[in-house]
């Protein structure tokens, strides 16, 4: 992505060419800092409260400095006005700062949306599963794995977004070792069986997604039932039609897992029933207005 803006904490607007982490930054040394990624729809970062809230519980379980809500709002402001445009990605990040300084580091960055997301949403995502190496129990009660939390630390993460380019495919689902679905390596995962909606529970230790939590408010609008539960890989593999969720891609249809049709291998009605959901909220319009 592109960038257009860079705002700094106790800097304010600072070119983007400019060089801002030292060296000794703990993100830099250690991977202690906590990010969140979001849309700007109309100039307007959408649900931003709720990313500052979980950036906020991000760097508290990391051991961070307290996240100030207040400055990097001011940053999150700075940052949009200078970037001149409505419609673009916003990423905040939190860090320890100089290592012992004990004085964080706050970023504000904009940068232009990936330029191919409608394609990818017309034709649907083709998706491998990736195991994890560790039970969903396990997993779930280890809360030094950090499961959940969103850091800096995400060489996992894109180290399976390569595996699955490698494989020739879009995107991954990480499994725990029992098969159990949890998430991919930035979104949440749905899939629809009936008029029932499925989603891995949060209990799993997985992301509690904001864009997850904007669906959870639709559904019952929309005709749904949400299911939220531990599920193995082979209740996904048979649903009728499956979705990622996040809040830069929106809702992206998935038309294939580990070489298999999901469904009838093409996006599905709930999916896009939920992405114009989205829309509709992101850009404040009732969701009836669709």
């Amino acid at each position: 992505m592109s960038l257009l803006a860079l705002a700094v904490l106790g800097r304010g607007l600072v070119d983007p060419d400019e060089p801002v982490v030292n060296a000794d930054d703990e993100a830099l040394l250690r991977g202690r800092a906590a990010f969140e990624t979001l849309r700007v729809y109309a100039g307007r970062p959408f649900r931003l409260e709720e990313h500052l809230e979980r950036l906020a519980v991000s760097a508290r379980r990391i051991g961070l400095p307290a996240v100030s809500k207040a400055d990097l709002e001011r940053l999150v402001q700075t940052a949009l006005e200078a970037a001149g445009t409505g419609e673009c990605v916003l990423r905040l990040y939190w860090t320890g700062g100089r290592e012992s300084s004990g004085r964080p580091a706050g970023l504000a960055l904009v940068s232009r949306l990936p330029p191919d997301l409608e394609e990818r949403r017309a034709r649907g995502l083709e998706l491998i599963s990736l195991q994890l190496g560790v039970d969903a129990a396990l997993r779930a009660a280890s809360p030094w794995l950090l499961a959940g939390v969103k850091s800096t630390s995400y060489a996992i993460n894109m180290a399976a977004e390569e595996e699955a380019r490698r494989r020739g495919v879009d995107d991954a689902v990480f499994v725990a070792s029992d098969t159990t679905v949890l998430e991919g390596p930035v979104t949440n995962v749905w899939w629809r069986r009936d008029s029932t909606l499925y989603t891995p529970s949060l209990d799993l230790g997985i992301l509690a997604g904001v864009t997850r939590s904007q669906i959870l408010r639709s559904t019952s609008e929309l005709g749904y039932a949400v299911e939220e539960g531990w599920f193995p890989l082979e209740h996904l593999a048979a649903a009728e039609e499956a979705f990622t969720s996040s809040s830069v891609r929106e809702i992206m249809p998935v038309v294939q897992l580990d070489g298999r049709p999901v469904g009838e291998g093409a996006p599905g009605p709930a999916a896009g029933a939920v992405q114009r959901a989205l829309r509709d909220a992101a850009r404040g319009e009732p969701e009836g207005r669709r």
